[in-house]
């Protein structure tokens, strides 16, 4: 590809490389450290994994700014950054029934005291179960948060999340008997 081609001739190569298993951050260093075209880079990425391309222009803009701070040759950190600051998640739509869930897991990350920033992404892109078992293995120490108010959400989300078929079925019912013993030790039944 030419210099100034634009974002739209790389969506279908981004594409091809999404099928073929590379994640968004490699993709993106890889083809902004062939074209040197990093905006047009991250929009392609966006765009290959089906961010609108309003939503994918909006963040362009926001980042484009962090461009100046790196220099050819620094594609992988710059890929880094991005994928830090959300550039590339695909905000999820949820039914009723998932949307209970996360409301859940958000009411658990309240009475935990908050979550990593890290896990925003996750909420964004609807990976519920994920979330679920890194909060089930949650310990409370020096008294923050409100441990019954926490494993009382934890073990409703767990019993939810147990009613669904997946792979990862038996590591959530193993999360939610610890979130139900942790329920019953606090005195949040």
């Amino acid at each position: 590809m030419n210099r100034g081609e634009g974002a739209d001739a790389l969506v279908p190569e981004a594409r091809e490389m999404l099928a073929a298993g590379q994640d968004d951050e490699e993709i993106f260093a890889e083809l902004a450290a062939r074209t040197g075209e990093w905006g047009d880079c991250a929009l392609a990425v966006c765009l290959a994994l089906g961010v609108p391309r309003p939503d994918a222009q909006a963040r362009l803009r926001e980042a484009e700014p962090f461009f100046a701070e790196f220099s050819a040759g620094e594609e992988e950190l710059v890929a880094s950054v991005l994928v830090m600051r959300d550039m590339f998640i695909v905000d999820r739509a949820l039914d009723e029934y998932d949307e209970r869930i996360r409301d859940l897991l958000g009411i658990a990350a309240g009475a935990r005291g908050g979550y990593p920033g890290s896990l925003l992404g996750w909420f964004r892109s609807g990976e519920l179960t994920k979330i679920f078992l890194y909060f089930a293995r949650t310990r409370f120490r020096d008294g923050r948060g409100s441990p019954p108010d926490f494993w009382a959400a934890m073990t409703t989300a767990g019993e939810l999340l147990a009613g669904k078929d997946g792979s990862d079925r038996a590591e959530v019912i193993a999360g939610l008997d610890r979130c139900r013993a942790q329920a019953a030790a606090t005195g949040a039944e």
